[in-house]
């Protein structure tokens, strides 16, 4: 159920067991396991319904992060919409090395748009599950996690009113720039951060991908990726300096780039079109250390960011908010903390080994560019042991698609 206002007739209670605070994935993930838990909890998100439903983000979904939804019945439409991939493609020294993981493997990656996984499950658990949730609310803050009395409070967006709801536990999906984040003492956590000394041009083309695939392209004018998301719309990257200006991207430069780092030989150039977003991306990564603290338990962004190198931000948000919607619904259904009690511990182990070969495939692409002769020379023998050793290639599969046995 969706709150249109904040007026007191709208609001039955000013309590929940849980406030889950970001109608993200995570959030959103979050919020559908406790209500197939018959766990009451309440979704506070700064932006409207509509914004969320079309924020362009992420669009690469692992087989297991896909398993997990479907465990949960929140992957219906994914499994009937999904596009499959099963193979990427790096184009370097003029040349395009496919690498089929899915025969080395048997595993593959999901392509469907954020936008459209948040509309699948904010309808499932707004309209379905029939879970409360207020858009547009303003000013969130945390007040006394670290009791076993914690609450949160925001401004009402058509009173203009603070309200304040009490709960049991927080779960802070909100981002890295968001309330619950901000909550978390500074003397009591540590947040680690790298900084690639790099940035990506983010950009969006009406126009259909040029291969059935991803594409890496490793040049020494800077890397260039291409990554589906529909038939009619390509996520394209271009490498640039951090902190560039989008404006120094018109058009013609922008496929002038992608054609020149992305062309092989025999392969036809890229289907050009309209660009219908351009950003700049400095690529960086940060981990929070340790996301919990007293009833507030961070996910996704709020606990990590990760660069978009290797597609992995949008997985590690759903892989957390699967163990902490399993644990805050284990803790208030049988009382059982053992979930909670390892969150922090288990969550950081797969974060920290996707931010690994984040890093380690970030050298892959930009070694090349980088002006150093040495980079580029260990840069493309590392490419070329792709697809020279089968220990090599298994080895990237298996982070590339995330199914170790363990994290």
């Amino acid at each position: 159920m969706t709150d249109a206002s904040c007026g007191p007739e709208s609001v039955s209670a000013q309590r929940f067991p849980v406030v889950v605070v970001g109608a993200g994935p995570a959030g959103l993930t979050v919020g559908n396991i406790l209500r197939a838990a018959s766990v009451d909890c309440l979704v506070l998100e700064t932006e409207t319904r509509a914004f969320i439903e079309r924020r362009p983000r992420a669009g690469v979904i692992e087989e297991q992060a896909m398993r997990g939804l479907e465990k949960r019945g929140l992957a219906r439409n994914l499994l009937d919409r999904a596009e499959l991939h099963t193979a990427c493609e790096f184009r370097f020294g003029g040349e395009r090395y496919r690498f089929p993981y899915g025969e080395l493997t048997g595993s593959h990656h999901f392509v469907y748009p954020q936008p459209l996984l948040v509309t699948d499950l904010v309808r499932e658990y707004a309209d379905v599950r029939a879970g409360r949730i207020r858009f547009g609310v303003r000013d969130v803050r945390v007040h006394d996690a670290d009791t076993g009395h914690p609450s949160v409070s925001y401004l009402c967006p058509d009173s203009g009113e603070r309200r304040v709801v009490h709960c049991d536990f927080i779960a802070g999906c909100d981002g890295a720039r968001g309330a619950t984040r901000a909550a978390l003492p500074p003397d009591r956590v540590r947040v680690a951060r790298h900084d690639y000394g790099i940035g990506w041009l983010a950009l969006l083309a009406e126009a259909p991908p040029s291969a059935d695939c991803v594409l890496f392209g490793c040049h020494e004018r800077g890397f260039a990726g291409q990554m589906p998301r529909s038939p009619q719309v390509t996520r394209y990257y271009l490498q640039c300096p951090p902190g560039d200006d989008p404006g120094n991207w018109p058009r013609e430069r922008v496929w002038a780039e992608l054609q020149e780092r992305l062309g092989a030989s025999g392969v036809p150039p890229l289907v050009e079109g309209r660009l219908i977003e351009k950003r700049v991306l400095d690529m960086h990564d940060q981990v929070v250390e340790p996301v919990t603290f007293g009833r507030l338990h961070l996910a996704g962004d709020a606990a990590h960011l990760i660069a978009p190198i290797a597609a992995k931000g949008m997985n590690l948000a759903l892989h957390d908010a699967f163990l902490l919607g399993d644990a805050l619904a284990a803790r208030l259904t049988t009382g059982d903390d053992r979930g909670l009690a390892d969150y922090a511990a288990t969550s950081a182990r797969r974060v920290w080994d996707y931010q690994e070969f984040s890093q380690w495939l970030s050298e892959v692409f930009h070694g090349t560019a980088a002006g150093d002769p040495f980079r580029a020379g260990t840069t493309l023998a590392r490419l070329r042991r792709l697809f020279t050793s089968p220990a090599a290639a298994a080895a990237f599969a298996e982070q590339y698609l995330g199914t170790a046995t363990r994290y």
